[in-house]
């Protein structure tokens, strides 16, 4: 059976290359912001590009931040894409204004300490093994980033967690970010799977697979 993909529409995120990919992936994609279609697709994408503060605004405009809590109460699996993925964080500071996120996961998103700014280009990750996003793809792949913000410090404790975050990190320069977390339901990528040729082709199908 065909997987159905809510693309969350707020205003932020190239939402034609994303609909593009996850329709070669093999979904139906509905470009939405309506909160019913969004809320019984099969799997919710949450894209974005841009300021942290601006794609919040966005996002609390169309009730995004209730839609994506509501889903994951209810087990129903969504994907968040760049800053798409940075909003499901704690907080954002980003050109001295903070802003309030998501806060599916504690931490803060801040300015990568880099010389060369923005990280831009293809990348590989610290590849964890036995993952069902990274199912079939080599840890010698790259994939392609656009940011000079990110998460550089992961706060949540994991110890007492029957099943801990899948946490992938990326270095650029000297600094060391999350570039993706798989946790449960909330599967996250900093990278554009969209932009990341075959690698990012696979991805996008393991996710559709496993919603």
């Amino acid at each position: 059976m065909t997987k159905t993909v809510a693309l969350l529409d707020y205003g932020s995120g190239n939402l034609r290359s994303a609909q593009r990919a996850l329709e070669r992936a093999g979904a139906d994609v509905i470009v939405s912001s309506d909160p019913e279609i969004c809320t019984n697709a099969d799997g919710l994408l949450v894209p974005g590009v841009g300021a942290f503060d601006a794609c919040m605004k966005g996002l609390r405009g169309v009730f995004g931040h209730r839609i994506i809590g509501q889903r994951l109460a209810g087990g129903r699996p969504v994907m968040g894409i760049c800053v798409g993925m940075q909003i499901l964080f704690d907080e954002g500071d980003e050109h001295g204004i903070k802003s309030a996120g998501c806060g599916e996961w504690p931490g803060k998103v801040e300015r990568l300490q880099a010389e060369i700014l923005p990280h831009m280009g293809w990348n590989t990750l610290e590849m964890p093994t036995n993952s069902p996003m990274f199912e079939g793809i080599s840890p010698d792949e790259r994939f392609y980033f656009v940011h000079s913000y990110g998460v550089r410090k992961w706060t949540l404790e994991t110890d007492d967690l029957t099943t801990p975050p899948e946490v992938v990190w990326a270095k650029h320069e000297n600094d060391r970010f999350v570039a993706a977390v798989e946790n449960g339901t909330l599967w996250a990528t900093q990278f554009h799977p969209e932009k990341s040729g075959d690698a990012g082709a696979k991805l996008l199908r393991n996710w559709i697979n496993y919603i």
